[in-house]
């Protein structure tokens, strides 16, 4: 294995020793993740569970076995964890302080894929704490530019871990003999300019006018206002499609539309927008609600919801240029 490990390239980078600690636990619960989903057929838990969750949203049992997984095996220096399945904040100390760590998390985006077995994944972000705090629910309200580490794992046909601390993004990919996610793609980088968009294009008839403006344009092809052809790509899941983008460039949307206005979107900001809003910048792109930077929305509650455009910066910038004319 010449490839270094995540431990090694975390090094490299001078990340703090707690803060490797603490993405090592968070890939340790990835990898136990993983298993379960390559599994999850022979075990009969692929399927709903009798519950919904915070959103109102059917979970399926993988659903809240991730979570579990996830809040049982990341605790180091952390003191609260956020998570898209539970509504209240999980305190793990009587008594937060600064230095420790709040980590929020979406334990398995993209959950509607599993039963047609299509990619799915774990998406988290993670923020220190600059004074000491209160045990209160508005003390984890903390915009995403304040994040230090974010990053997800998908559950393709290998288990990747994909990662920033602030310096580039790396991939690292899960090695089944040794049990290491070692470094196969560093400093992951977005083309400024692409041909590709992602979208859900049912909700066609309830896009605002710059969305399908947008997108009527691109539909023109060559002989249209963009003088080319796009592709459309669409997977109903976050982190496959941020990971296509990532690897080979792309805008992704999941605009604020008539079906999801009066929660403000459809995306979580804190567990979605937020860790891969990060990640896109780190990577050169650029993650925009339409309206501004998403890194620098104020958070009004733990699973408030957002407008979604990210991917090649031009692109962002262009989707930017329409909600404004």
């Amino acid at each position: 294995m010449s490839q270094p490990t995540l431990r090694k390239q975390l090094t490299t980078q001078t990340t703090p020793d707690d803060l490797i600690r603490l993405i090592e636990d968070i890939a340790s619960a990835c990898r136990r993740i993983g298993d379960e989903v390559r599994h999850g057929a022979f075990a009969g838990i692929l399927g709903a569970a009798d519950s919904k969750n915070v959103q109102g949203e059917t979970q399926k049992e993988l659903d809240v076995i991730s979570d579990e997984i996830f809040a049982d095996m990341v605790s180091s220096g952390v003191a609260a964890l956020v998570s898209e399945e539970v509504e209240t904040v999980n305190w793990l100390v009587d008594a937060p302080n600064a230095g420790q760590f709040i980590v929020y998390y979406d334990p398995l985006d993209g959950s509607s894929n599993l039963d047609v077995n299509l990619s799915v994944g774990t998406i988290f972000s993670i923020v220190r704490l600059t004074t000491d705090v209160a045990r209160d629910d508005t003390t984890t309200r903390i915009p995403g530019t304040e994040q230090i580490a974010a990053g997800y794992a998908i559950y393709g046909p290998s288990t990747q871990l994909v990662v920033t601390v602030g310096q580039g993004v790396q991939a690292y990919t899960h090695h089944p003999g040794s049990g290491e996610f070692l470094l196969t793609t560093p400093q992951m980088r977005i083309p400024e300019q692409t041909s590709e968009f992602a979208i859900n294009a049912s909700r066609y008839d309830m896009w605002e006018p710059p969305v399908r403006a947008y997108i009527d344009d691109c539909l023109r092809g060559a002989d249209g206002p963009r003088g080319r052809k796009f592709n459309m790509r669409w997977c109903a899941s976050m982190v496959a499609d941020v990971h296509r983008i990532l690897t080979r460039g792309g805008v992704f949307l999941y605009p604020k539309d008539s079906g999801n206005a009066e929660q403000g979107g459809k995306l979580r900001l804190m567990y979605e927008a937020n860790p891969m809003g990060l990640l896109v910048e780190a990577a050169g792109g650029a993650a925009s609600t339409g309206a501004g930077r998403i890194l620098e929305v104020a958070p009004t509650g733990h699973h408030q919801r957002v407008a979604v455009i990210l991917g090649s910066r031009d692109e962002v910038a262009l989707i930017d240029d329409y909600h404004s004319r």
